[in-house]
């Protein structure tokens, strides 16, 4: 049973920054896409950022590009959003996810369905 925990939110003012943390237990982490996805009341879950089973690979949505940063430690099973110059429209819950193998395919990164399992989510709230 997979189990992905989310940590490092808060509430930051406009300009800061945060580190979210996602840790991986219940199987081989080193094998796994992961991303991160963000949802505000009333809209759908939006594609955040998501990085290849090697960290070789990683992509970001439009919106935080050149803001945010996703990075993994394989050996801690844990998978980090650094998030810089947070804006008042980056407040969302935030989910990180995890595709295991048979993996989907990476041309699938931003979409729910790539992904197996959720974390619960965290709220990440940045004042104007």
């Amino acid at each position: 049973q997979v189990q992905l925990v989310e940590s490092g939110g808060g509430l930051v003012q406009a300009g800061g920054s945060l580190r979210l943390s996602c840790a991986a237990s219940g199987r081989t982490f080193s094998s796994d896409d992961m991303g991160w996805f963000r949802q505000t009341p009333g809209k759908e879950r939006e594609f955040v950022a998501a990085i290849i089973w090697s960290g070789a690979t990683t992509d970001y949505a439009d919106s935080v590009k050149g803001r945010f940063t996703i990075s993994r430690d394989n050996a801690k099973n844990t998978v980090y959003l650094q998030m810089n110059s947070l804006k008042p429209e980056d407040t969302a819950v935030y989910y990180c996810a995890a595709d295991i193998p048979p993996r989907n395919p990476w041309s699938l990164r931003k979409t729910e369905r790539k992904y197996d399992y959720w974390g619960q989510g965290i709220q990440v709230t940045v004042s104007s």
